[in-house]
């Protein structure tokens, strides 16, 4: 075959020049999003001074050019961004800002989600610049170790003014409660516990509403954290508390919120349960567990929880000891909307929340400080908190906080006696 016929294709020479090729067009790419989005930014805000006139009748705030080019940092790398300014000719000092990019801005959110992640990862505050380099580019701008120190500082503070915020508008229905448990720096001890409160609002979002460092889950930090919430306004107690075996919350509740109402999680206690069990009686055994929670009335619930009583209490009598003695805590959950029970049954939203956190923090190999990992992982909440979604039906909440009962999940409606005597 002759080769003079054949059509050359050209390809990059090396994986290298692909990658970087790649790389400038998703930047070029980035660069023509935020130019668009602050663009529409923009004509909104020239949109609110259209009527605004100057002394001679002329439009009194336009377009002006731009700003001086600067470099942000992103989670593709560095990307060339620049402003457009308006001129004012009231001489009011009307000026434009971007919400998407703050005059000061040097680095992205998702880039400044990205340091805690990597502090808690292992990463010591002088490795920073060079595992950033290598995921957002060559140049990590502005990220040296002084930088990251600064930021930690700037987390401890965010932390310590969102402990002052007030409480007093809020009315939280639900509220689950755990302690996570990281791995600290050698020389200090060996296990940090943060007692974390996620609450659920009337209006049926998922909120972090209390955040506390401790070293155990005693009685005493718990009634530490509820009582600050007090402080800051939370006067109203919430309708249900979720959690695991942790005593010291449990002791602590009924000292600062006596009316609310205690419901077990499923998963810690179906956990606790099949820790007694030999391994191969372990899947059956979790079956029949499964058969309780999962009844459509309490009435069922309760037959299958006679019925494991009965199966395990002669061979496995640890088993059924750990199941009964949170028989009413177990099934508090059908008094509240059924369409809540996917949610209050178990800890799930902070288990889900943390998985990851612990999944990072298992081998820090002591790298986080007892200052430090607090602010780290209520960052990493806030950000998470982002994406929390309401909890299914939550207009059922209004009929939850007026006290209406539920029976098997279904709300019971009283008799009009009024109705009832004119009739008569």
């Amino acid at each position: 075959m002759n080769n003079d016929n054949l059509i050359e294709f050209k390809t990059p020479e090396t994986a290298e020049t692909f990658t970087d090729a790649l790389t400038t067009l998703v930047r070029q790419g980035a660069r023509q999003i935020i130019a668009q989005a602050v663009e529409a930014e923009l004509v909104e805000f020239l949109g609110q001074y259209q009527d605004l006139k100057d002394d001679q009748g002329r439009q009194a705030v336009v377009r002006n050019g731009y700003l001086p080019e600067r470099t942000i940092t992103t989670g593709v790398g560095e990307v060339e961004i620049q402003l457009p300014k308006v001129r004012d000719r009231t001489q009011q000092g009307i000026k434009f800002n971007s919400s998407l990019l703050p005059p000061y801005l040097k680095r992205a959110r998702s880039v400044e989600e990205m340091l805690p992640w990597l502090y808690l990862k292992g990463i010591s505050t002088g490795d920073f610049a060079e595992a950033l380099s290598a995921l957002l580019g060559e140049q990590a701008v502005g990220l040296s170790s002084s930088t990251i120190s600064r930021l930690k500082a700037k987390w401890q503070q965010e932390h310590q003014d969102w402990q002052q915020r007030s409480l007093q508008s809020k009315r939280y229905v639900y509220v689950w409660a755990d302690g996570v448990y990281f791995n600290l720096r050698n020389g200090e001890d060996d296990r940090q516990c943060i007692l974390v409160l996620i609450g659920v609002t009337d209006s049926g979002d998922k909120e972090l509403l209390g955040m506390e460092a401790g070293f155990r889950e005693s009685e005493l930090t718990w009634k530490t954290l509820l009582l600050r919430l007090v402080d800051q306004g939370l006067n109203t107690a919430p309708e249900l508390a979720i959690g695991d075996g942790a005593l010291g919350f449990w002791k602590a509740l009924p000292q600062v919120f006596p009316s609310t109402r205690i419901q077990r999680c499923w998963v810690h206690k179906t956990a606790n349960v099949l820790n007694t069990l030999p391994k191969s009686q372990q899947p059956q055994a979790k079956f029949a567990l499964q058969e309780i929670y999962t009844a459509a009335t309490k009435a069922e619930a309760n037959k299958a929880f006679e019925r494991f009583v009965k199966t395990y209490e002669l061979k496995y009598p640890k088993a059924v000891e750990c199941l009964t003695k949170d028989r009413a805590a177990l099934l508090a959950f059908y008094e509240f909307p059924a369409e809540h029970w996917a949610h209050i049954r178990t800890t799930n939203p902070i288990e889900s929340t943390f998985a990851t956190v612990r999944l990072r923090t298992d081998k820090t190999r002591g790298c986080v400080s007892a200052t430090s990992i607090l602010s780290l992982v209520f960052k990493l909440v806030q950000s998470a908190q982002k994406r929390w979604l309401k909890i299914r039906g939550f207009k059922r909440l209004a009929q939850v906080i007026e006290g209406v009962k539920f029976q098997d999940g279904i709300a019971v409606v009283k008799p009009d006696l009024s109705t009832s005597k004119n009739a008569a």
